[in-house]
């Protein structure tokens, strides 16, 4: 059976709809939460990666704290070399840019530019590069998706980019045939957004104000309901690109 290899950074991170969706197409989802001292899989044939966000980042490289962070990079530039289907989601996407040659920098907003994370609900388009993607046809109209990242993805020469939002334009890219980054966040539901308000709270009040709270959980109800069938599109275009035997 195939097997969906996930590695979790952190309790309220899941995969969330990847898993569900893996399960309704039956391929086996094991998850190995390295935070808690869970070994890094060994890669084979059949297997796919998909690598979840986490606070940490492509800084933490060498940070004893995170130990796990350089291993995985090994990981995904084995995935890369072998071609084992890959997604990379916010901080596994960062780790994907970097595996593949690229890097990251602090996203600016703001007049004058300043650090300013992007946080909460906001559209990607497809790009020009992705006009003939099969994958993105769900994102011919904009799509509503969360964002919760301080970081920018500088992509590796290698890399094409195939939706971007107003404040960032490596959302969703591509390195080789088989992986895929996505800077933003398909796979929650509410619960685990509201988690991560209450969790993240200095985080997302230096993105939105002191009301950051109320203003993610208004945009929550607004969005999150309303925009799940066509994530859920988008999720289904990406696995049946990674196992179109199973899509």
């Amino acid at each position: 059976m195939t097997r969906l290899l996930v590695v979790q950074h952190l309790d309220r991170e899941t995969p969330g709809l990847f898993q569900d969706l893996a399960h309704q197409h039956g391929i086996e989802v094991h998850v190995i939460r390295v935070d808690l001292g869970e070994p890094l899989p060994s890669l084979v044939n059949g297997d796919g990666l998909l690598v979840l966000g986490g606070p940490m980042g492509v800084g933490d490289l060498h940070n004893p704290v995170f130990p796990w962070v350089q291993d995985e990079v090994l990981l995904i530039q084995q995935a890369l070399e072998h071609q084992i289907p890959f997604v990379g989601v916010c901080l596994g996407a960062q780790l994907l840019a970097h595996a593949g040659g690229g890097g990251v920098e602090q996203l600016l907003g703001g007049d004058p530019p300043r650090p300013l994370a992007e946080v909460g609900w906001a559209p990607i388009r497809s790009t020009v590069e992705a006009a003939n993607q099969s994958l993105i046809t769900s994102l011919m109209q904009p799509l509503d998706v969360l964002h919760w990242h301080g970081d920018r993805i500088i992509l590796p020469k290698t890399a094409t980019v195939l939706a971007s939002s107003e404040r960032c334009r490596e959302q969703l890219f591509r390195i080789g045939p088989l992986a895929y980054g996505l800077q933003f966040h398909l796979e929650i539901e509410d619960e685990d957004v509201f988690r991560w308000i209450s969790e993240d709270s200095d985080f997302i009040c230096a993105a939105l104000g002191e009301n950051a709270a109320d203003i993610l959980r208004n945009q929550q109800r607004l969005y999150s309901s309303s925009s799940r069938p066509r994530r859920l599109k988008l999720l289904a275009g990406l696995f049946g690109e990674l196992w179109p035997s199973h899509f």
